[in-house]
């Protein structure tokens, strides 16, 4: 399984009907892949294309649809790619290779059976409270800002986050948000609550300042009481518990 971080992503470009030792490439590579433990890669069939030759293939034409492009692309390791590549250049007699810097942001992968369940755990001591004020009809990026924050946190690896709609407020404009059954807001006041550690939260905080155009953040101190409850030895060994 991939680690988060940096890494190779590698695309080979090739015909249909290009063959290797009485076998289609295409087939020749991904097996060499699996035997070679590369950590996944995918081949895909495309519906037209055209290269050095120009020559457009197309499955509207009988005679050319065989040519169709061929596109293999896996992701792995530097050191994995370096170690499979000359055996790729070999094998592509007609084609593209393409290797590419990348970076694995989310890798998981489903274990096997989970243990049985353990007693209950007790977890205490200090942490941060972050508490985001903003009103439902802010934007990001064309995206409600509540879900980016929401989004931006669980990326940097945050506990937990929790998003609450008010039904009144207002804020420093002065302006009253309300929603009843006549008088119907859609800018109602949203906040958005995080508890972890000083330092994660302190990161969050400088990430979210740069996406607000208006709103408000506090941090406050907090003791952190989280019960862990049937969970296994790899699960919840975080210190400090989600948002409330």
């Amino acid at each position: 399984m991939l680690n988060k971080g940096p890494a190779k992503k590698v695309t080979i470009y090739l015909n249909e009907d290009t063959q290797h030792h009485m076998t289609p490439l295409y087939d020749s590579i991904m097996m060499f892949l699996l035997h070679r433990g590369v950590s996944g890669a995918t081949a895909t069939r495309a519906m037209s294309g055209f290269g050095a030759q120009r020559l457009l293939h197309t499955p509207k034409i009988e005679v050319l649809a065989e040519h169709l492009p061929i596109r293999i692309e896996f992701i792995d390791s530097a050191e994995k790619v370096e170690e499979v590549l000359p055996t790729l250049y070999d094998m592509v007699s007609d084609g593209l290779i393409e290797v590419q810097d990348t970076n694995i942001v989310k890798s998981v992968k489903k274990g096997p059976k989970p243990e049985p369940k353990l007693p209950h755990q007790r977890n205490e001591g200090p942490a941060k409270l972050l508490r985001v004020f903003i009103g439902e009809a802010d934007r990001w990026h064309e995206e409600a800002l509540y879900e980016a924050l929401v989004k931006k946190l669980r990326m940097m690896e945050i506990a937990g986050a929790t998003v609450y709609r008010g039904i009144l407020g207002y804020g420093a404009k002065g302006h009253e948000h309300r929603k009843s059954f006549f008088h119907i807001s859609r800018d109602m006041p949203i906040m958005v609550s995080v508890i972890d550690a000083a330092e994660k939260i302190e990161a969050a905080a400088q990430a979210i300042e740069g996406m607000l155009d208006d709103g408000l953040i506090v941090i406050s101190d907090v003791d952190v009481i989280r019960l862990v409850r049937g969970q296994n030895r790899t699960e919840g060994s975080h210190e400090t518990g989600t948002g409330s």
